[in-house]
């Protein structure tokens, strides 16, 4: 170790310290930049792989501690930054200029939840400072747009040199585009397979989405048509599993999660969601409604992270009907903070797909 305080010996005292995700050195993977020193007060920029990133308070720690070991250090400043790697490209598959990380998000039944789930997971990136859009692929069954307070939004179509181009609609931080927007409230969508096809392709290719850390898509439930049109036209860096605790929908998931495993999909993990109900006048007790532990043992059987487990709040209900979802409207009820520390894991995963 130099004794002269420098940016060689500043780098030298944080090359041991890790990403604890990617468990490699920061100076190695480039995440420590512009190390400046004057008068004994050290600053640099620490670039992490995500804007949410779950260890973020952490990483500045141990750069702080290790820097002030340097003789002559008075203060150590970091300044915090993020670029979001891409996921690794497939020869099959093309990806979408601008979007970094396609995120699936899943279940093998209706009925779980999983467009609460994937709302408010992209709000919640959003709100660390990352750039998302939510493709609502249930084509049959768009809500994303009641969710994400946006029922009455028009969004543009203009033509572009290969066709028409969707502009997306956008609120609370996140980029949407929905067959909502295209039809009637009450209209009904009575499409075969290649038309299904086609119009997902069209969200994907045909959007004026921009640059994006994270693509969040609202799976239909099932293993069908839209499954098959999203894994083999894009590379997805992840799919995510919603169920709730019971057997039936357990049965289901798994399903799901071995499709997405046959077509190379990487299975991020399982959310459980409706965990437990708290009832809202006495929120110290909780309710096994749909049974317990099921998210858990599923995930140990298969060999995959159990993401976190979401209770049942009324809360979530009133939030999503009203537009404002959770981590926006209770961003300190248990549904919320368990949605956030969710979208954070996801994140984390993903980064940790893409560079190793």
């Amino acid at each position: 170790m130099q004794n002269v305080l420098s940016e060689s010996s500043v780098l030298d005292v944080l090359r041991p310290v890790q990403d604890p995700e990617l468990r490699k050195s920061l100076v190695e993977l480039n995440m420590i930049r512009n190390v400046k020193i004057e008068d004994g007060e050290v600053s640099f920029t620490l670039v992490l792989t995500t804007p949410a990133c779950p260890l973020r308070e952490f990483i500045v720690e141990d750069c702080q501690k290790a820097v002030r070991q340097l003789p002559g250090v008075t203060d150590v400043s970091v300044e915090v930054t993020a670029e979001t790697p891409h996921s690794k490209s497939l020869p099959d598959r093309n990806g979408v200029p601008g979007i970094k990380n396609i995120i699936a998000v899943s279940s093998g039944k209706g009925g779980v939840g999983k467009s609460t789930v994937a709302v408010n997971i992209a709000v919640a990136l959003a709100q660390t400072g990352a750039k998302v859009g939510l493709l609502d692929a249930d084509i049959y069954g768009p809500n994303d747009p009641t969710m994400l307070g946006l029922e009455t939004a028009q969004i543009n179509v203009r033509q572009g040199e290969k066709g028409e181009i969707l502009e997306p609609a956008f609120n609370h931080g996140v980029k949407l585009v929905s067959m909502g927007f295209l039809i009637d409230r009450d209209q009904p969508v009575i499409w075969r397979g290649p038309m299904l096809n086609g119009v997902i392709r069209q969200f994907l290719y045909q959007v004026e989405w921009g640059e994006l850390d994270y693509l969040i898509v609202d799976m239909p439930p099932g293993t069908g048509d839209a499954q098959l049109t999203l894994t083999q036209a894009v590379p997805i860096a992840g799919a995510v599993i919603v169920t709730t605790p019971q057997n039936v929908a357990l049965l289901d998931s798994r399903k799901g999660l071995r499709m997405f495993q046959q077509m190379k999909v990487p299975v991020l993990g399982i959310i459980e969601n409706m965990s437990y109900f708290i009832p809202p006048d006495m929120p110290e007790k909780q309710y096994d409604i749909f049974g317990s532990g099921g998210g858990l043992k599923t995930a140990t059987e298969l060999g995959i992270p159990l993401l976190g487990c979401v209770p049942l709040e009324i809360s979530t209900r009133v939030g999503g009907d009203k537009g404002i979802p959770i981590v926006i409207a209770d961003s300190e009820s248990a549904s919320a903070i368990a949605l956030k520390e969710i979208s954070l894991a996801i994140a984390g995963k993903v980064s940790v797909a893409a560079l190793t």
